[in-house]
């Protein structure tokens, strides 16, 4: 991937590569699931740390698929049945898919069911040889013949394996290569030596199968889900206007008849309800949008609350802790961050709010600013029910306006405004008669 970031913890539709896979192995019901980690162990092991029944096995050296399955042997002892091995880069791989491998490789009482795939380009993969249609061999790609190259039926690398006779046979691998791997793929040699029945599946859907070894095929990938998640949505009532421009993530859930606009990101756990409307150029992180809320262009939310009804843009940045009531607006331009407007509150313009309550009703002016920080500590700002703060005002925390107070425009307000108040804090105005006519000449 040419990146300091493991392969496995690059993120597809909000999450990484590893957590698809293993979310896919939890459909399954595993009575056990392990991880085998080697490159960057550590900080593939802090990636997954949501999950804590995973077990892991760490594979030092790189040597082989079959030396990784080796280092599971710990984490297997004493179990029976049925071992399902994935690739922590082969992320599309559905459940269904799985369930049928298992079916098949225990109803033929298999040593080993290897999923394979046909596709147009092999190049790559290593090859399927059959005879008389039954497997016969797994040959590599930089192993295989002219004629074998030409074979379009591939090793997706996905396995069933009967784990009676797999991890001696495992041990019977011959090392191969300038730097003596052990190849999983000539376990087949092994068992049809043995006698062993060897089985595959034919999975319907080659991009199930489709593995990750560059940036370029991670956008590949990234297309394919981005459509069928798309695809989801408009089947359950969204309108998407430009699926193509339109980025949602795996955990995203869209209420129906919401009109999603080109060029919108709705990412990780966010909800968006019925009826809303998102335009253009707008980026929603982890966050809820009631129903009926508007969202026009440009915008930015992250980790906040829109309730019923609410507005908000063009141009608004709503940072971590933003509450919004429901039917309040939040304008053009206009900055929150952990503040909490209530029932029809409004700020239109051009304002900053930051660790604030606005109360229900209440207007905020074009220009305000609360002072939150005092260069040590972050401190509160309380606007009442029914306040009117003027353009311009600066609210210097701690503070607070009364239910009901006025803030005249201008004003930089050190101490709290009681209820029904008007509150004035500013220089007197003086007029210099002449004086720009002076100064020209």
């Amino acid at each position: 991937m040419r990146s300091a970031t493991p392969k496995v913890l690059h993120r597809l539709a909000g999450l990484p590569l590893i957590e698809h896979v293993i979310r896919t192995a939890a459909q399954l019901s595993p009575v056990t699931t392990g991880v085998v980690v080697g490159h960057r162990a550590a900080q593939v092991q802090e990636g997954l740390a949501d999950y804590a029944a995973l077990r892991f096995a760490t594979q030092s050296a790189q040597l082989g698929t079959g030396h990784a399955l080796l280092q599971a042997a710990p984490l297997l002892q004493g179990c029976q049945g049925t071992l399902v091995v994935l690739s922590g880069d082969v992320p599309l791989v559905r459940a269904a898919t799985l369930e049928r491998l298992v079916v098949a490789h225990e109803g033929a009482a298999a040593a080993v069911t290897v999923m394979t795939a046909r596709v147009a380009r092999p190049y790559g993969y290593g090859r399927i040889v059959r005879t008389d249609g039954q497997l016969s061999g797994i040959v590599e790609e930089r192993d295989a013949s002219d004629t074998q190259r030409e074979l379009k039926e591939i090793n997706s690398g996905i396995y069933a394996f009967d784990l009676e006779p797999l991890f001696d046979a495992l041990l019977e691998i011959p090392r191969a290569g300038t730097v003596n791997e052990i190849y999983l793929p000539r376990l087949v040699t092994i068992y049809r030596r043995r006698g062993l029945p060897v089985e595959t599946v034919v999975v319907s859907d080659p991009d199930e199968v489709r593995g990750i070894n560059s940036q370029t095929e991670l956008a590949e990938v990234r297309r394919i889900v981005r459509q069928s998640k798309n695809e989801e949505l408009m089947a359950a009532g969204v309108t998407i206007e430009d699926p193509a421009t339109t980025y949602i993530d795996m955990d995203v859930t869209v209420g129906p008849d919401t009109v999603i606009h080109p060029g919108v990101f709705l990412e990780g756990r966010t909800t968006v309800g019925a009826r809303c409307e998102l335009h253009s150029g707008v980026r929603i992180v982890d966050s809820t949008l009631e129903d009926d809320v508007l969202v026009n262009n440009h915008c930015v939310i992250q980790r906040s609350n829109l309730s019923q009804g609410a507005r908000v843009g063009p141009f608004a940045h709503l940072r971590a802790g933003t509450e919004v009531g429901p039917e309040a607006r939040i304008g053009n331009f206009v900055e929150t961050k952990k503040t909490t407007l209530g029932r029809g509150a409004k700020a239109g313009h051009l304002t900053y709010l930051g660790d604030a309550s606005v109360g229900d009703g209440a207007n905020v002016g074009a220009g305000t600013i609360t002072c939150n920080y005092d260069g040590v500590n972050k401190h509160r700002t309380s606007i009442g029910n029914q306040a009117f703060i003027g353009s311009g005002t600066e609210l210097v925390a701690p503070v607070s306006v009364g239910d009901g107070a006025y803030v005249a425009a201008g004003s930089c307000i050190t101490e709290d405004v009681p209820a029904d108040a008007l509150g004035v804090a500013r220089g007197r105005q003086t007029n210099k008669a002449g004086w720009a006519s002076r100064g020209r000449d």
